[in-house]
């Protein structure tokens, strides 16, 4: 097995960048949902409030992060990665968690106002802001970044193989946002991974990822619709949740990891 894709997520919601290698850290990906939307009492936004997120595409250039908007005539909104000229700290929410920000500028606020026709706010989320992961599958140290709940998700290729087998038309993996995808025969093989490398750097699996209507809203359009979660509903449904794809965190020393590198599986998971 290999890797065959990464895609990084600067804003939570917004689209997402797919790279030939990136650094994964104790929190995520480097830049990986470092950024968030909330409304006037800081709660997250996301596309489930807004699908028009979806249109929003970042960019890496030159020390910025760049937004732009696929269907709309704005300029670009450059924003320093640098988070030194940012504003004053304040205190956000996702989902049951609530963590240290700080707000980015009135600039970026108006910027994504009238992209997406709603006020809102974008913040950051500094080094020194502490989010622990779920502690029933946590372990020392484990934290995460905006993201929803965990540092890294991964899908497998067969995983995606088989669910456009039963689709008309098939859809793109980037539904499901995934950081990672790799190669392989076997539909779902990535539920059972305990530990697992890529290259040289490790990483731990946690639980299957229960997916949202996320899934639903076309990354291209931001129309939702009844895709993929109503053929999924029909065979990976388990309890409430409608699982796809698996939640990871580092497993060991941060590292590089690289499109094409192998995908090894600990022989302790009975893979």
């Amino acid at each position: 097995m290999n890797l065959i894709a990464i895609y990084l997520y600067p804003v939570k919601s917004l689209g997402g960048i797919l790279l030939m290698e990136a650094t994964a850290e104790k929190r995520g990906l480097v830049y990986d949902r470092r950024w968030m939307l909330t409304d006037a009492d800081g709660v997250f936004l996301s596309q489930r409030e807004l699908p028009e997120m979806a249109l929003l595409q970042p960019s890496i250039e030159n020390g910025h992060l760049v937004i732009r908007h696929r269907g709309k005539p704005l300029e670009p909104l450059p924003i320093p990665l640098d988070p030194t000229s940012y504003g004053e700290p304040l205190t956000v929410t996702v989902w049951d968690d609530t963590c240290a920000a700080v707000h980015v500028s009135e600039a970026a606020d108006d910027w994504f106002c009238e992209a997406l026709n709603s006020p809102c706010h974008l913040v950051y989320m500094p080094d020194d802001s502490v989010r622990p992961i779920d502690p029933d599958y946590a372990q020392p140290d484990d934290l995460v970044s905006f993201a929803d709940g965990y540092p890294f998700l991964i899908i497998g290729e067969a995983s995606m193989a088989y669910l456009n087998s039963q689709l008309e038309p098939p859809l793109s993996i980037r539904r499901f946002r995934p950081n990672f995808v790799f190669s392989g025969n076997v539909p779902h093989e990535e539920d059972e991974w305990k530990s697992f490398s890529i290259g040289s750097v490790r990483f731990r699996g946690t639980k299957p990822c229960g997916r949202c209507q996320i899934p639903t809203i076309d990354p291209e359009t931001s129309i939702q619709g009844k895709e993929p979660s109503a053929t999924l509903a029909k065979y990976r449904r388990f309890g409430h949740k409608i699982n796809f794809g698996m939640n990871v965190c580092l497993g060991g020393a941060p590292g590089i990891v690289r499109v094409g590198e192998e995908v090894v599986v600990e022989e302790e998971n009975g893979i």
